[in-house]
C-alpha cells in the first residue's frame, strides 16, 4: 500500500498500512488509542503517550491552520521539474501537523501564516513516483471521497 507515497514499505508487516486505503479513498485518518484515548496524525501503531498497541482509525475534518511555509526553487532531486512550489506545515483541527502542498485555490499573495486551511487528498494518476499526497486548500474546497465502509 505505502508504493503510493512513492516509497515501498520493505518491512513485511505494518499496523497501519490500511491509512494509505483510506487516504487513497479520500478520507484522512488518525489513530486514536483505545487505552487512553490520545490521538494521532499520521496514525501511530504505538500510542505515544502510553505505548499501547491498541488503537483505530479515527477519520478527521482536514480543517487546519497554516503554521509556516516556504517557496522552493531549488527542488531536490527528482521535483526540479515541478519547482518553483510552495509548501506549508498546517496544525490540524484534531490533532498533528502535516506537510503539503499549497495548492491551486491560494494564491501566492494570498498565503498567511495563520489563515484556515482545508487539507484535501489527491490521487496522482500520471506520475509512477507519486500518486498519494495532500493540498492545502481554501476552506470549503471539496474533494471526491469514497462511501465509507463503517
Amino acid at each position: 500500500m505505502f508504493k503510493w507515497f512513492g516509497k515501498v514499505n520493505f518491512s513485511p508487516y505494518t499496523k497501519v498500512a490500511g491509512f494509505a486505503q483510506e487516504l487513497r479513498d479520500g478520507r484522512l485518518m488518525a489513530s486514536r488509542c483505545k487505552a487512553c484515548g490520545a490521538t494521532s496524525f499520521p496514525p501511530r501503531a504505538d500510542c505515544a503517550e502510553c505505548l499501547s498497541g491498541d488503537f483505530e482509525f479515527l477519520e478527521i475534518s482536514g480543517k487546519a491552520t497554516l503554521h509556516t511555509f516556504t517557496k522552493i526553487v531549488a527542488a531536490p532531486t527528482g521535483f526540479e521539474d515541478l519547482a518553483p512550489y510552495t509548501v506549508g506545515v498546517a496544525d490540524l483541527a484534531e490533532t498533528g501537523r502535516l506537510l503539503a502542498w499549497i495548492g491551486d485555490t491560494i494564491a501566492e499573495d494570498e498565503i498567511q501564516i495563520g489563515m484556515d486551511l482545508q487539507v484535501v487528498p489527491r490521487i496522482f494518476e500520471e506520475l509512477e513516483e507519486i500518486k498519494v499526497y495532500y493540498t492545502l486548500e481554501k476552506p470549503g474546497t471539496a474533494w471526491t471521497k469514497t462511501k465509507s465502509s463503517a
